[in-house]
């Protein structure tokens, strides 16, 4: 079985622009895929041609094993798209355009009005369903978008920026019906730059930076990898760092609070035995003990980070 998206040495390029430079990545079917990069990464690039919006410049991109330019009707039928703009035919009701867009898939006539009323209402605007696009509110033009990308019944779910500008109801709404989808066998990408959407919804992340996938993991994986900070309230908070020297390395940094000591390290939760143990050897009396765990954002920001110092390194 092959993968919902397969890529191999993808590139674009726009005269001396590389907007994606040799990326290969796999999306196994029935994940829920987060695509993370800042702006000016490729995100937008590797959607388009994925669609078949963009022809690229080298490699190969499959979707469900076929070619998206030597197969494009086979890969973007099985396709449904919901992208960050709004470009809606703004002058039908809502129903008409949902039924037009099925017509251009093959759906019949009747099916496709069928199919229309199903996604208005799974997406919580059915009663909007002869309301023209411009006359909705921001929150239903985004349900609208999710309707559109349904209509179809696609096996691939892309979504970029499924949430962008909109309220925390209907965030969470949208996750619920994005969720179920998944658990249905529906395969997700997602591209967001709310972090805490991957963290939540992804099971597997790439992060796309300068045209290039930076790592594929988990977002517990990529967490593991960045600091955690240890808060230990003491009963009589000393006066200088307690000897640490039992973890033997597991931690980074220790300093003095208010309320008794700070460690920082990674794994935070497996290092915190052997700091109880040590600090119960030498007599302190722990009141309380906090783990803070590394944000996938922060992880994020500092691979990214990390990517731009390497490439002024490379540059001068």
């Amino acid at each position: 079985m092959p993968p919902a998206i397969e890529i191999r040495d993808l590139e674009k390029s726009y005269g001396d622009v590389h907007a994606l430079a040799g990326v290969n990545l796999d999306v196994p079917e029935g994940s829920f895929f987060g695509l993370l990069g800042p702006n000016g990464a490729g995100k937008t690039t590797f959607i388009n041609i994925l669609v078949g919006l963009v022809r690229k410049s080298g490699g190969s991109a499959r979707v469900f094993g076929h070619d998206v330019e030597d197969d494009y009707r086979e890969a973007r039928d099985r396709i449904g798209l919901a992208p960050q703009e709004f470009n809606v035919d703004r002058f039908f009701p809502i129903r008409e355009v949902l039924a037009t867009k099925a017509g251009y898939h093959g759906v019949p006539r009747d099916v496709a009005r069928e199919r229309a009323d199903e996604v208005l209402k799974r997406v919580g605007i059915y009663d909007k369903r002869d309301t023209r696009f411009d006359w909705l509110s921001g929150g239903m033009k985004r349900r609208f978008m999710l309707a559109r990308a349904l209509i179809t019944e696609p096996d691939l779910l892309i979504l970029d920026e499924p949430t962008a500008g909109v309220d925390v109801q209907l965030r969470h709404d949208l996750w619920e019906t994005i969720v179920d989808l998944n658990d249905h066998g529906t395969t997700i990408l997602l591209t967001t730059h709310y972090i805490e959407e991957a963290e939540r919804l992804c099971d597997e992340v790439a992060i796309l930076d300068s045209g290039r996938i930076v790592d594929v993991a988990s977002p517990d994986e990529l967490m593991d990898r960045g600091t955690d900070r240890i808060a230990v309230s003491l009963r009589d908070p000393p006066s200088s760092v307690p000897d640490l020297s039992a973890l033997d390395g597991q931690y980074e940094a220790a300093e003095l609070t208010e309320a008794g000591l700070a460690v920082t390290a990674q794994q935070g939760g497996l290092v915190a035995p052997d700091l109880v143990r040590a600090l119960d050897r030498a007599g302190h009396e722990i009141v309380d003990l906090e783990i803070t765990r590394t944000s996938l954002e922060e992880v994020f920001v500092e691979m990214t980070r990390q990517d731009d110092r390497e490439e002024m390194e490379v540059s001068n």
